[in-house]
């Protein structure tokens, strides 16, 4: 994954670009996995891990009646968290990612592995729904991750 991670750093770094992301169910890997290239500091402005429905609340400022209605791991939960962090942050990008990673949690409407990436780039945002059926959690993270970096990269282009 440090391959991806120093591609994604490298075009952050062209392009004159800063980002930061909201983690949820990733638990920080992805600030981890970006942080870990050298020279990152250009580029990587925050990273908050709002694990908690409560953090979510008070820190990015997620109205409390959207995750009540939608659950923390949706789509409008997901958007609302891009959309606010990018507020926080300012950055030309912005990722969200909210899920459940397991091995416990999951229901039959939002199975083990599911997840929500939000990616705001400059005015767009996007927001993609993924299902990793992986059996072990770090296995789940680490898929998610990988995934978040390749869209993100690919977005960029």
């Amino acid at each position: 994954m440090k391959y991806l991670s120093n591609l994604l750093v490298e075009k952050l770094k062209k392009k004159k670009f800063t980002i930061s992301v909201a983690e949820s169910c990733t638990g920080g890997l992805l600030a981890s996995n970006i942080t870990s290239i050298p020279n990152v500091s250009k580029v990587f402005l925050l990273g908050l891990v709002t694990y908690s429905n409560n953090s979510k609340i008070k820190l990015l400022k997620i109205p409390r009646k959207i995750i009540e209605k939608y659950g923390a791991v949706s789509k409008q939960t997901c958007v609302k968290m891009v959309k606010n962090l990018n507020k926080i942050a300012k950055t030309d990008v912005s990722i969200s990612i909210t899920g459940i990673a397991g091995p416990a949690g999951g229901t039959k409407e939002k199975p083990v592995g599911l997840a929500y990436i939000g990616i705001k780039i400059k005015k767009k945002i996007i927001c993609k729904r993924v299902l990793i059926k992986k059996k072990r959690r770090n296995q789940i993270q680490k898929e998610i991750t990988k995934k978040i970096i390749k869209l993100t990269f690919n977005l960029l282009k």
